[in-house]
């Protein structure tokens, strides 16, 4: 234990005892060190842990930021500019070109007009034609009348949809008499910045302050996704009759939505009294929104196997080829138009359809009713 030599016992006894409780002491010590240090080895993983945890947050927060155009990366005129320089620096664009197209750009966003460059013409008018003429497998089908078709641009490429297919709305709504008393501080197509003013009005005046939140009430100078709820907010803001159907789940086989067809074909078919085979109808195109896109649907076949397909025009097909169609249209590029029931296989689909024009106070009774937004469920 030790080399001291103790020649009383009691003494002897007494230092034995000290080494002893010495070693308790030690075992003691040593013991309560590795405690605290298997504590701290736990507190410093449960703090790398909550900081990965935050950090993966603030990324996955910053990447829905950026896909849905809320990450201050400024809007339409900033990503057209932007664009518009890399066309110049590839060689694609002239100087002369992009001042030419910036200063077009700038006198339309002064006027919150839009400037047609996106804008197809007339094929409604040529779809009328070709089905009296030729289409041996159709029974019927059914158009809506003067729809414009407009895709996405420099300035909203990957965003746009939601606002070029109000343009596509707005178009055939226009040439209607029915709207023309709600829409005549409205008749031109507005550029899409004026869009996202009109939808901020809307919300200014009471309409669906849910979704306005979730914009924190801003979409001009963005690039932010709208989708069903702000075009049926815009649309019934205007005094134009509108409902968001919504087929939250899949009705068919291999995840298709069968039950959406028929609604569309019971919207088109409702005029019993005309017989014709090409029914060119005033009722308006129907907005079509799914996760990550939407269109606009500006007819119905009814085939001869008892079979439908929708017409759709899509802002994501270029301006290009859609003019094509206008030089003359077969069965080949009615494929950039057709859809049938096997091609619709997103979870959930909701549809907005316009029909008639509210009174000032269905105006207010609607504004009301969106506190506590529901849309019309098909199962």
């Amino acid at each position: 234990m030790c080399h001291l030599v103790c020649t009383d016992y009691p003494i002897l006894q007494e230092h034995v005892e000290l080494h002893l409780e010495e070693c308790t002491f030690l075992e003691v010590e040593r013991n309560l060190t590795d405690l605290e240090l298997a504590q701290h080895l736990q507190n410093e993983e449960d703090r790398q842990r909550r900081a990965a945890t935050a950090k993966q947050e603030r990324e996955d927060f910053q990447k829905l930021q950026r896909q849905y155009g809320l990450d201050g990366s400024g809007g339409y005129k900033q990503q057209s500019l932007k664009n518009m320089e890399k066309e110049v620096a590839f060689g694609r664009m002239t100087p002369s070109d992009y001042h030419r197209r910036k200063a077009d750009m700038m006198e339309s966003l002064a006027f919150g007009i839009d400037d047609g460059k996106t804008k197809t013409l007339g094929i409604t008018e040529v779809l009328c034609q070709y089905y009296q003429n030729e289409c041996k497998d159709i029974k019927r089908v059914w158009l809506s009348t003067g729809v414009d078709h407009f895709h996405c641009s420099l300035g909203d490429r990957g965003w746009g949809c939601g606002y070029r297919n109000f343009q596509m709305l707005l178009s055939s709504l226009l040439r209607n008499s029915t709207y023309e008393e709600c829409l005549k501080d409205n008749s031109s197509i507005p550029c899409i910045p004026k869009i996202q003013s009109l939808i901020e009005d809307a919300w200014k005046e009471g309409f669906d302050p849910q979704g306005a939140s979730h914009f924190n009430s801003r979409l001009h100078g963005t690039k932010a996704w709208i989708g069903a709820c702000e075009i049926y907010s815009l649309l019934t803001s205007l005094r134009i009759k509108c409902q968001v159907i919504d087929f939250h789940q899949p009705t068919g086989p291999a995840g298709t939505h069968p039950r959406l067809l028929e609604w569309v074909f019971n919207y088109y078919s409702a005029d019993k009294e005309n017989s014709s085979k090409v029914v060119c109808t005033p009722k308006p195109p129907i907005y079509l929104q799914h996760q990550g896109h939407s269109r606009t649907i500006i007819g119905i076949e009814e085939r001869k196997n008892k079979t439908v397909c929708l017409l759709m025009f899509d802002p994501g097909c270029p301006s290009q080829e859609m003019q094509k169609l206008l030089k003359g249209i077969d069965g080949n590029s009615l494929r950039l138009l057709r859809r049938f029931v096997g091609s619709l296989k997103h979870k959930q689909y909701q549809l907005v359809a316009i029909d008639g024009v509210l009174s000032a106070e269905e105006k207010v009774t609607r504004r009301q009713a969106s506190q506590h937004f529901v849309a019309q469920r098909i199962s």
